[in-house]
């Protein structure tokens, strides 16, 4: 059998993982900073001894003395890390394989692609539930659809078998920063562990988990999956614990960092670390993952969800079963040599065998949503507008749409009005929209050269209620070939109703232009005030984009 060195062995991913490799029959190399506790865990693993190491330092030496078949980095965490440890690796002609999630670490790997096939070596990335399972399941989930919208990941640990010190390192060194998410069609930053929400992870009979708090993560599937699927999809990974009132601290924790006031939480671990081990013992063991998929089969709306509850603190074992795979096709030299990630490698069926003898269940469901909302509200209607007006309201998931906007804002009292609700300054600006939609719900948010406003529209009968903020204003929608108008019926702040002798005049416009593009005209007047905003310009949908230099997979 081969011999295997595992860094960080002892640790809580490391430890499984290397319980896994000794039962397999492998030889095993404890290597950490501990030499109690890596002589603890060999003693007690046939055919392991324990071996001091630092990662940080440079192993070449010791790789080269131990000539093992196989280095396995299980230490974590990778944020921050280089990459001494697998050049190190593959100056000694041996693979190399991680446990990493950090989305750097794993996006970077590329670089040393060049040296890894000269050496002839196979140095694998990321053989983790993300971006590794996470993968496989999307790409199971897209089989057969000609675009993908849409994907949402979502993770909820258990608390009592929560990852330790190292995933606590990792969530702190991305919360409340900048985290670059695919959506609309273009790069945009979103906080970090900002944008919480509820999660269910049910299944068809309605067993599961239900109201987890989950909030915006920084993983390598944010920036990997949506260039390895059709339609390049906007894409969003949140992840938690199932303690919501550790997901609300950590969320007011962000506050300072996204107002700048520090550079980020990383340098507050030595104090939040003890705070987090005093809610150890609340809690259950529960675990859950799901991956939701929104895409078009045929012409028609499709969503596909993949579901995973782990019911006895097993939702530790599936890092390390993705590993064991790893290993043994790099053991076996099925995988080529080269520096990649392991995002695209592995089929979900490989995952399927080693997951039936876990204490989890899993389940895949299609559905097929209802139409987009104003194709709900108008019926019939909603197939006789043109084309490029279709087009941007034949809304599942996510879509962006480009092009040229031109503002002009009111004097006086109205500037000040039109300011506060946050309309774009006067000018003609590159012009860019953001259409997102859940639960039936849409989110438009504009962009006219940076500034941004956005809005909600939701059906109201054979209309649409449009909010801004407090306030609510339903439209009757009035279509035909010539294209849509949207005349104001009723409005509201507050959700109180408001008379009609004090609502805006709001005119609102779309059209087909002669070059088949998408073309919008809003007028906004107060009474007694005059003028607010108008706003006209095209749009035509935002084109797939390559992927990210240094992201491309391993050919």
């Amino acid at each position: 059998m081969s011999t295997i060195l595992v860094i960080g062995g002892y640790g809580g991913f490391g430890e499984r993982l290397s319980r896994r490799l000794a039962a397999a029959g492998h030889r095993l190399l404890i290597g950490g900073r501990s030499a109690e506790k890596a002589a603890r865990l060999a003693s007690r693993l046939d055919g392991a001894r324990p071996l001091v190491l630092d990662r940080r330092e440079d192993l070449g030496p010791l790789i080269r003395r131990e000539r093992p078949d196989l280095v396995i980095d299980a230490a974590g965490p990778f944020q921050g890390n280089d990459y001494h440890v697998p050049r190190a690796c593959l100056r000694a002609g041996v693979p190399y394989l991680d446990l990493a999630d950090a989305r750097r670490f794993v996006c970077g790997i590329g670089t040393l692609d060049g040296e890894a096939r000269a050496a002839g070596v196979a140095i694998v990335c990321g053989a983790s539930t993300a971006p590794a399972l996470t993968g496989a399941i999307a790409r199971r989930l897209a089989d057969g659809l000609e675009e993908v919208r849409q994907v949402d990941i979502a993770l909820s640990a258990a608390n009592r078998t929560s990852g330790g010190d190292s995933v606590i390192a990792a969530i702190l060194s991305y919360a409340g920063r900048p985290v670059r998410l695919w959506r609309g069609g273009r790069w945009t930053p979103v906080p970090g562990c900002q944008e919480m929400r509820r999660e269910d992870f049910l299944f068809a009979d309605g067993s599961g988990l239900e109201g987890r708090l989950v909030g915006i993560a920084d993983l390598p599937d944010c920036e990997l999956l949506p260039a390895s699927l059709p339609g390049r999809p906007a894409l969003s990974f949140r992840a938690g614990t199932e303690l919501g009132f550790q997901m609300r601290a950590l969320w007011a924790l962000t506050w300072p960092v996204r107002w700048g006031w520090v550079r980020s939480l990383a340098g507050a671990r030595p104090w939040i670390m003890p705070l987090y081990r005093l809610t150890g013992r609340l809690g259950g063991k529960r675990s859950a993952m799901s991956v939701t998929l929104t895409g078009r089969r045929g012409g028609a709306h499709v969503e596909r969800r993949w579901t995973i509850v782990a019911e006895q603190g097993e939702g530790l074992e599936v890092p390390t079963l993705t590993a064991e795979l790893f290993a043994g096709e790099l053991l076996a030299g099925r995988l080529p040599a080269g520096a990649y990630p392991s995002t695209r490698l592995l089929s979900l069926d490989s995952f399927e065998p080693l997951l039936a003898r876990l204490p989890v269940r899993t389940e895949i469901r299609e559905r097929t949503p209802p139409p987009p909302l104003y194709a709900r509200a108008m019926g019939a209607a909603f197939d006789t507008l043109p084309p490029a007006v279709r087009r941007m309201h034949d809304l599942r998931g996510d879509f962006g749409a480009r092009g040229e906007g031109k503002v002009s804002r009111g004097r006086g009292l109205a500037r000040a009005i039109g300011a506060a609700m946050g309309f774009p300054s006067e000018g003609i600006w590159p012009l860019h929209v953001r259409f997102s939609e859940r639960d039936g719900v849409e989110r438009w948010t504009r962009d006219f050269g940076g500034q941004l406003f956005s809005s909600e529209l939701s059906q109201a009968g054979t209309g649409v209620t449009e909010r801004f903020g407090p306030l609510r204003f339903d439209f009757a929608l009035l279509a035909g070939p010539h294209g849509l108008d949207m005349r104001l019926r009723r409005w509201s702040a507050f959700r109180i109703p408001m008379p009609r002798f004090l609502a805006p005049r709001i005119v609102a416009r779309e059209r087909e232009d002669e070059q088949g593009r998408f073309r919008l005209d809003v007028a906004v007047a107060l009474p007694l005030v005059g003028d607010v905003v108008a706003y006209s310009g095209w749009l035509v949908p935002e084109p797939d984009r390559p992927g990210s230099e240094g992201t491309e997979e391993h050919a």
